[in-house]
């Protein structure tokens, strides 16, 4: 069997191709949610998704948080909401437009998750001598395994970043040496936006791939899109 007929055989099909593309190009970072529950069932096969995501040295950093506690959720608002008015301030001339994005969904969503750094990693050494960033690189790779299952199976999912780390710690009575890196709002919408949230509000807009591409050197900054570029 030559290589492209072996490459083939393993080849998923067309519909499989395709809706595995769909998931990536109709992923969106949602902050608006209803108030449905979130199927037991469904919440477990996503977080099966994000726990096969790849690590480096198979470290497997992620842990999850599920928070069911209301005065807990509540706390987490707050914490998001304090930091949200601090980065308005660090804006300047672009407070005012930041205020009036909606940056959380946390009171609106069927389920809130907070994916943090597991404790003790630093015995981890296994592809992280020189690069120990590589321990949230994995960790982001499984939320964006749950962000993908979630579009795939019609659940919106908001990744949200803006809080004090400390604050969070404490509220979940984290290790010192556990970090938590995103508050996910997971739950039910209406519809999906047709684009980025932050691109449709005009915020920024996605740079084209081809400036973040080249070959055998650095891109060149001068070919760097202008404006901020989005994470969706």
């Amino acid at each position: 069997m030559d290589a492209m007929t072996d490459s083939t055989a393993k080849r998923f099909s067309d519909p499989e191709i395709a809706g595995v593309y769909r998931a990536i190009h109709e992923r969106r970072d949602m902050r608006h949610f209803t108030d449905a529950p979130v199927a037991p069932e469904l919440m477990t096969r996503l977080i099966d998704a994000a726990h096969h995501a790849p690590s480096v040295g198979f470290m497997q950093p992620w842990r999850f948080v599920r928070v069911t506690d209301r005065d807990v959720r509540l706390a987490l608002h707050d914490i998001v909401e304090t930091e949200r008015r601090a980065t308005a301030m660090a804006l300047n001339e672009r407070s005012d437009e930041f205020m009036r994005l909606k940056v959380q969904g946390i009171l609106d969503c069927g389920e809130v998750l907070v994916a943090g750094l597991m404790d003790d990693r630093e015995r981890h050494i296994f592809g992280r001598r020189t690069l120990p960033e590589m321990d949230l690189a994995s960790v982001a790779c499984a939320i964006q395994n749950m962000w993908l299952a979630a579009r795939a199976e019609g659940i919106g999912l908001g990744w949200v970043s803006l809080f004090d780390v400390a604050a969070v710690q404490r509220l979940l009575h984290m290790p010192a040496d556990a970090k938590p890196v995103a508050i996910l709002c997971i739950g039910h919408v209406e519809h999906f936006y047709d684009e980025p949230m932050l691109q449709a509000e005009g915020w920024a807009k996605r740079v084209p791939a081809a400036h973040c591409v080249e070959e055998n050197r650095w891109p060149d900054a001068a070919c760097e899109a202008p404006g901020q570029p989005v994470i969706d």
